[in-house]
Order: C-alpha cells, then sequence, then structure tokens
C-alpha cells in the first residue's frame, strides 16, 4: 500500500504552490525528510544506487575542490571553461554557491531535519549545486525562471530525484490552480527538458570540472546534447504570469 502524504506537510505544499518565490522549493525539499513515507525514501535511494552509472560515482562521492571564475580566463573560446565562466559573470551568479550550500547542509543535519535523507540522497544534493550551473552550459537552457524549469525537467528525466519532481509538481500545481497563464510557457519548459533528458547520455554527476579546456561543442556531441539553439525564454507579453513578472 502506498504511504499518504503526511497532512502537516501538505499545508507546506500549497504554501510552495501559493508562491514559490516566498516557500522556496529547496526550502520544501529539506522540510519533507522529516514526513516522507519510507518507501517512497527508499525508491528513490534505489533510483540512484541501482543505476549503472549513477551508483558507482554516488558511492565514490567525489566533490569537486573550490575554484575561482579566474581560474578559467586562460581557457579559450569555444571551450567548456570559457563557456561556463561566461555563463557564471553574464548572469552574475554567485561564485561558491555549492560551497555556501555545504554549510547550510551541515547545519540541517545538526538539527535533525534532515536526518532521514539517505547518503545517496545528499551526495546528490552537494554535488547537484556544483555541477547545476555546468549543466546550463551543456543543455543551452538560459538562468530565467522558465530555463530553470526546463533544467529541473532535464534532471528529472535522467534521474528520479525528489527535488527536481518537487519543482515539476509545484509549478504545474500553481499553474493549475493559482494562474493559467502559466499553463502553456511552463509545459514548453517541462516537455523541451524532459524530452532532452530522455534522449540524452546522462550528466548527473560526471566530473565536468576535469575537462574544462575541451570543445563545448564535442562535449555536447557526447552526450547527445547537440541542437538548434534553446528557444525558451521568459520573454513579456499580456499574458505573462504574475510569478515572471515578480521575477523580473
Amino acid at each position: 500500500m502506498v504511504s499518504p502524504i503526511e497532512r502537516s506537510f501538505g499545508e507546506k505544499f500549497l504554501q510552495s504552490i501559493d508562491n514559490f518565490y516566498t516557500h522556496g522549493i529547496d526550502w520544501l525539499f529539506n522540510e519533507w525528510w522529516e514526513t516522507a513515507p519510507a518507501d517512497a525514501i527508499a525508491k528513490y535511494e534505489a533510483a540512484i544506487l541501482d543505476h549503472p552509472e549513477h551508483g558507482p560515482l554516488a558511492r565514490e562521492g567525489w566533490l569537486a575542490p573550490d575554484f575561482r571564475l579566474a581560474s578559467l580566463d586562460h581557457y579559450g573560446l569555444g571551450t567548456l571553461g570559457h563557456a561556463y565562466r561566461a555563463f557564471m559573470v553574464d548572469n552574475n551568479l554567485v561564485e561558491h554557491l555549492a560551497a555556501g550550500y555545504r554549510t547550510r547542509h551541515d547545519e540541517l543535519l545538526r538539527s535533525g531535519k534532515i536526518d532521514r535523507m539517505p547518503a545517496a540522497l545528499a551526495y546528490k544534493v552537494l554535488r547537484g549545486f556544483q555541477t547545476h550551473d555546468f549543466h546550463h552550459v551543456l543543455t543551452g537552457y538560459p538562468a530565467t525562471p522558465l530555463g530553470e524549469l526546463a533544467i529541473q525537467a532535464f534532471q528529472l528525466a535522467q534521474m528520479d530525484y525528489p527535488y527536481a519532481a518537487m519543482w515539476i509538481a509545484v509549478v504545474t500545481g500553481h499553474m493549475t490552480l493559482v494562474d493559467p497563464h502559466l499553463i502553456k510557457p511552463a509545459m514548453d519548459a517541462i516537455t523541451d527538458g524532459w524530452s532532452l533528458g530522455r534522449r540524452s547520455r546522462s550528466v548527473q554527476f560526471v566530473k565536468f570540472e576535469h575537462r574544462l579546456g575541451e570543445p563545448l561543442d564535442a562535449l555536447r556531441a557526447e552526450y547527445g546534447l547537440l541542437r538548434e539553439p534553446c528557444t525558451i525564454a521568459d520573454t513579456p507579453t499580456e499574458r505573462t504570469p504574475e510569478l515572471l513578472r515578480s521575477a523580473a
């Protein structure tokens, strides 16, 4: 028998559906573990450990050391290192976000809130923060609300993972129950990311930090990510969803 959703968590889930900027999905994800059904946790853990590629990498538990964007200055145009540096600088992204999240993750561990998070899922969280922007560069999805949604659909297609699944659940709940103007742009982003993730090789846990000098197009070809330029955009229109207006 499938375990039901714990009703106190259901209220938090509804808060995220109401507005996922004021009750962020990252918080929702960390709040879930205290009341998460044991069978759901076990299935998510097995999805990583039983996978022929993900399992060995998760057991290895490798995390990249911190490096500064300035150390990428020497990578030539067309390389992964050059594209990654440009993506971070052009979008004014935090240089050591993963390191900051590691500190927060350790604080949550000490608090007991994520005691039930298996080691494989904890590794996915920490490694995922390190690889997230590499995945943006490799897929071509922009650092915009719909680009982030497409990335989460892409991640979910490559690995059963509750954080990415919560993104999809919360956004589809919001578009259904709160703002129907979000339906078309959100579903375009979700279906694009899901389709790309399903047909490409897994990039989860891959040590792209060791491949910064390689041509970006060659890496995209290796992982099945070569395609026409991404057309997902957050273009204001008279039907722009309210949450996209809020993010502008």
